[in-house]
Order: structure tokens, then C-alpha cells, then sequence
């Protein structure tokens, strides 16, 4: 832990630079040529694709390849987390998406063949996120997370986080006749959270997202129902929405939560 104030207050002014700016015109440039790139399996940071055609091109060319501490960061934005060890508060839009019924699924199919599912959900669900300016927060079991904050995602950056989550409903299927090739809930919420690294006594280092705003996406996205997304009033309002899109409304308890939420129910 850093004790110093001065340190810990440029370590929180670098952070929130870097989240409500993006950082330097030259590292936005860099994004969204490695977003454009052919690959998978990238760097949830930087878009860098650690496999495929585009990892060569981001290896020879940029340097960057997977850390050896952490798999889900680039070894130069994992540099960035263990560099400043901490982060800042910032408002942003939260999605999470899923899988629904995934201990009936694992059941009726062969371990082997269940890993393929959940790893074409995961590559599925986080190149529409990536597309849609987001950070991809987490990556675990059965769910994934995406952070929409201002410096990536733009102002408007729940409506942003809505729009990603019907395409990721559309993508996996809900809207096909026959139903989807995988079942999905999606939770969408805005507030405000700590957002930063975390590190261990090992020297892994990640970036993630804390507090209740992040606590009630992620209870949002286990209560909606298949082919769902619970959206929050904050976002629905931050959207721009305002009641112009009539949809169901459902007054839920969240686990967790001392108080009801009201949220709108929202389609692909």
C-alpha cells in the first residue's frame, strides 16, 4: 500500500486521465487499430489480440504479447496496473452478461464439448463489447462484465452499454425462431464505482471495477430472464430515454439490497 498522499493523489489523477480521457490521442489511436485487428483472445485493456493473425502484427510492431502474470492483460498494460497500484472514483455503465442454466447444460453434454460453448459465449459476447468502446472487466464461469466508462465508451456511455447488450443477445440467437445456441440473461446499470488495479503478494496485477454499483449490475444480470436485459433507472434516465421507449418496468429485490429497484425490461 502507498502511503505517501502525493503519490497516491498522482497515481488517482493518472487513473481518472486515463479513464475519463482515454490517455494519450496516440494510445486511442492504438485501440482501435488493434480492435480492428483479426484475432481473439485480447487483451481486455488494450484490445491487443494475443492469438491469431493480428497478435503477430501487435508482437512485432507494438511489443506487446500476453502476461505472464495475468491472462487476461497485455504485458505492457499489466506493466500500467503494477505501475500505479490503485485507481479512482468515476461514473460509468456497467453490463453483465449471463449464461442461463449453465449446471443443466454442463450436465447433458460432454466436459470437453461444454468448454467450446462457454469459450464461443466468451468470444462472442466480449468482441461486442470490444467493438462498443468497453473494458472487459471480468471473465469468470458462466459470466462476462464490461465497463463503459467516459475516456472509451464517450458520454453517452450507457446507451452505449444498452445497445451492446441487445447485439449480444441478437448475436448469441434470442431473436432466431428456434431459440439461442446459448441462453442469456443481461443486467445494464450506471453509477459510480472505484475503478483501478488490484494486486496480489504474487505481483499479478488487474484491472477491475468495485463497489454497489458493480454488486447491483451483476445482481441485475442473474434476475433477468432468458432473451432479458434488466436495465436500471439510472441508466435508462443517463441513456437519454426518459419514458420516449415504452417497456415493462418490474420492482425487483436484489439480493443484498435493503431497498426494491425499479428497473425496465429490455429486448434484443
Amino acid at each position: 500500500m502507498i502511503e505517501n498522499p502525493e503519490t497516491q493523489a498522482m497515481i488517482e489523477e493518472t487513473w481518472h486521465t486515463f479513464l475519463t480521457t482515454g490517455g494519450y490521442k496516440t494510445e486511442q489511436r492504438k485501440r482501435r487499430f488493434f480492435r480492428r485487428l483479426p484475432g481473439h483472445q485480447r487483451c481486455k485493456a488494450c484490445y491487443a489480440p494475443f492469438q491469431g493473425v493480428g497478435s503477430n502484427v501487435v508482437r512485432v510492431l507494438y511489443n506487446k504479447r500476453p502476461s505472464v502474470l495475468s491472462p487476461f492483460l497485455c504485458n505492457t498494460c499489466e506493466d500500467f496496473a503494477r505501475t500505479y497500484p490503485g485507481g479512482t472514483e468515476i461514473e460509468l455503465s456497467l453490463l453483465f452478461a449471463d449464461v442461463r442454466g449453465s449446471t443443466t447444460i454442463a450436465e447433458s453434454m460432454s466436459p470437453m464439448d461444454f468448454h467450446k460453448l462457454i469459450n464461443r459465449f466468451y468470444s462472442t459476447a466480449t468482441q461486442v463489447m470490444a467493438n462498443s468502446d468497453a473494458l472487459i472487466d471480468k471473465i469468470i464461469g458462466d459470466q462476462v462484465a464490461g465497463m463503459y466508462v467516459p475516456g472509451f465508451a464517450g458520454e453517452h456511455h450507457a446507451c452505449r452499454a444498452i445497445e451492446a447488450a441487445q447485439e449480444i443477445l441478437e448475436v448469441t440467437g434470442h431473436n432466431n425462431p428456434d431459440g439461442p445456441w446459448i441462453s442469456l440473461g443481461v443486467g445494464v446499470h450506471t453509477g459510480t464505482a472505484f475503478v483501478g488495479s488490484l494486486g496480489s503478494e504474487s505481483g499479478t496485477s488487474d484491472i477491475t471495477v468495485l463497489g454497489d454499483t458493480a454488486n447491483t449490475a451483476a445482481r441485475l444480470s442473474t434476475n433477468a430472464g432468458i432473451g432479458e436485459i434488466l436495465v436500471s433507472q439510472s441508466a435508462y434516465r443517463h441513456a437519454g430515454y426518459n419514458g420516449q421507449k415504452i417497456v415493462e418496468q418490474r420492482q425487483l429485490e436484489l439480493k443484498g439490497k435493503s431497498k426494491k429497484i425499479l428497473v425496465n425490461v429490455v429486448t434484443s
